[in-house]
C-alpha cells in the first residue's frame, strides 16, 4: 500500500500539533464525526495535511465554491507532491437547466458550456480513485450529483500488453465501445487514430498520448508521448485504458434501458389519457419516440442523463451513484467551510426537484428524470464513514453531532 508523503520543511506550532494529536486520536477510536474549530490563520490547511498523511486513506475534501477548491488543491499538490491530489467541480463554464414555467408556457431547453480541462480533471479523478489509494480529491458539492456506475466504469477498461497479441480490430471495437472516438486528423482527448500498424490513443484523464505499435497481432512497443512534439516521454510494458465517459454502457444495458423506457412511458400516457391531459400525453410520446430513436441508432440523444435509471439498473427512487461510490468504504471525509458547505449539500436535492415536477407534470419529461438527481442529506450522511468538520465558525448542526471538538486557537505565527 502506498503511504501519503507529506512534503515540507515547516513544523507544526502553536496549536497545530494537539489538534493533529487529538483528530488522528479520535479518527483511531472511530468518531464518525469530529468538528476543527480554528481561527482565520491558524492553518487548518496544514493540520489536516498532517492528519491525512498520518491516517494514511483516501480522502475526500468538499468546498462550497469552486475558486476555494482551486486554492485548496493546489495548496495540497505542494504538500503531496508524490501522491494524487486531483480536483472535481461542476465542468460548466455556462450551464441553463432544461425548465418549463406553465404560467406564461414557456419552455427553456437546456443550454450549457463545457470546460474541456476541467473534465479531463474530473476522468482524473476517478481513475486515480479506481486505481490507488494514496489520493485526495478536492471537490465541490457538485460531487454528489448522480455520476455513472462505478462498476460498470471500472470493468469496462481496455488492458493492452507488449508481447501478447490481440485482433487489432477487436482493439478498435472495443476503444468505440469505451466512448473513444475515430480521428485521423486531432488528436484530442477522447479519440484515437490508426496509421497502419501504429494504434494512438488519448485519454480523457490524460495530457499524453499512448503509442501502441503493432507487428501483426502482437503488441511490439507501448509508448507515453507528447501529443504536440511526438517526443517519448516513457516506455511501458502495459497500458490500462479507461472510459472516455462516466456513462459507459454495453450493448445489452442498451437494450435493457430501451425496453424498460418504452415500458414507463405507456404507464406515463396511460396516467395523463386518464386525467384528460391529452396534450401532455402528445407532448411527452413525441419527444421519448425521438430519443428512442436516437439511443436505438447513435447510443446517445440529448438530455440522456434524463434516463439514467434505465441504464444503471436502478429502481424508482433509488439513489444515484455519485464520486463518494468510487472510494473505498474505509474513505475520510472532510467538509471544509462547512457552517458554508452543510447548507449547499442540505439545498441541493430541493433545488433540483422544484425544477423537475414541473417537467414531468406537464410532459416534458418521463418520471424517472426525477432520479437523476443530487443525494438527499439523509443518503448523503449514510455513505460517510468518518468525517471531520473545518471551519471557523461551525453552525450548531456540526456542534451537535461531533463526538469530538477540537479548537486550534493560538496561530503558529
Amino acid at each position: 500500500m502506498t503511504n501519503f508523503q507529506l512534503v515540507t520543511a515547516l513544523t507544526p506550532k502553536g496549536d497545530q500539533p494537539k489538534a493533529i494529536r487529538q483528530l488522528v486520536e479520535g479518527l483511531k477510536k472511530g468518531y464518525r464525526f469530529q468538528t476543527l474549530v480554528g481561527v482565520t490563520g491558524s492553518g487548518k490547511t496544514f493540520t489536516i495535511a498532517h492528519v491525512i498523511a498520518q491516517w494514511n486513506r483516501p480522502t475526500l475534501i468538499i468546498c462550497h465554491n469552486k475558486t476555494l477548491a482551486a486554492q485548496l488543491c493546489a495548496e495540497l499538490r505542494q504538500l503531496f507532491p508524490h501522491n494524487a491530489v486531483e480536483y472535481f467541480v461542476s465542468f460548466y463554464d455556462y450551464y441553463q437547466p432544461e425548465a418549463y414555467i406553465p404560467q406564461t408556457d414557456t419552455y427553456i431547453e437546456k443550454d450549457c458550456d463545457i470546460n474541456d480541462e476541467i473534465d479531463r480533471l474530473r476522468h482524473a479523478a476517478t481513475q486515480a480513485v479506481s486505481t490507488r489509494r494514496d489520493v485526495i480529491v478536492v471537490a465541490t458539492v457538485s460531487c454528489i450529483y448522480g455520476l455513472g456506475s462505478p462498476e460498470l466504469y471500472q470493468e469496462m477498461t481496455l488492458t493492452l500488453e507488449r508481447g501478447k497479441s490481440y485482433d487489432l480490430r477487436w482493439v478498435l471495437h472495443k476503444l468505440v465501445d469505451l466512448y473513444f472516438a475515430r480521428n485521423d486528423y486531432a488528436l484530442e482527448r477522447g479519440t484515437f487514430r490508426l496509421r497502419g500498424d501504429v494504434l494512438e490513443v488519448r485519454p480523457a484523464y490524460e495530457e499524453m498520448v499512448y503509442r501502441i505499435e503493432f507487428f501483426g497481432d502482437e503488441v511490439d512497443s507501448i509508448a507515453v508521448i507528447d501529443p504536440l512534439t511526438g517526443e517519448v516521454m516513457e516506455r511501458k510494458d502495459a497500458v490500462v485504458i479507461y472510459p472516455a465517459s462516466h456513462y459507459v454502457c454495453t450493448r445489452e444495458r442498451l437494450e435493457r434501458a430501451l425496453k424498460s423506457i418504452e415500458q414507463e412511458l405507456q404507464e406515463q400516457l396511460a396516467k395523463f389519457r386518464r386525467e384528460g391531459k391529452l396534450l401532455e400525453a402528445q407532448r411527452l410520446e413525441q419527444r421519448v419516440r425521438y430519443d428512442l430513436e436516437l439511443l436505438r441508432e447513435t447510443g446517445y440523444c440529448k438530455g440522456i442523463e434524463n434516463y439514467s435509471r434505465h441504464f444503471d439498473g436502478r429502481k424508482p427512487g433509488e439513489p444515484p451513484y455519485t464520486l463518494i461510490d468510487y472510494f473505498p468504504k474505509d474513505f475520510l471525509l472532510i467538509i471544509d467551510e462547512s457552517h458554508q458547505t452543510v447548507p449547499q449539500l442540505r439545498a441541493m436535492y430541493e433545488g433540483e426537484m422544484s425544477r423537475k415536477r414541473n417537467l414531468v407534470e406537464f410532459g416534458w419529461r418521463l418520471p424517472s428524470a426525477y432520479d437523476h438527481r443530487p443525494l438527499k442529506f439523509e443518503e448523503f450522511l449514510e455513505r460517510i464513514n468518518q468525517c471531520i468538520f473545518m471551519s471557523a465558525t461551525p453552525s450548531e448542526w456540526e456542534l451537535s453531532v461531533s463526538q469530538q471538538v477540537v479548537e486550534q486557537i493560538v496561530r503558529p505565527t
